[in-house]
């Protein structure tokens, strides 16, 4: 079994699963939606309003 991503410190719970406990799952949630985490993204492939396809 895997560590916890956000601990590291104990093997993954298959009820959090991939996280050890609900407490490290919501310190991920929080990551998220504070803005801690951010996927890349590639301006130029965006579309820009008006632009088609």
């Amino acid at each position: 079994m895997s560590s916890c991503p956000i601990c590291r410190k104990h093997p993954a719970s298959l009820d959090y699963k991939p996280f050890c406990s609900r407490r490290c799952a919501d310190v991920d949630l929080q990551r998220w939606l504070t803005g801690a985490y951010v996927l890349p993204v590639d301006e130029d492939e965006m579309p820009r309003d008006g632009d088609e396809g």
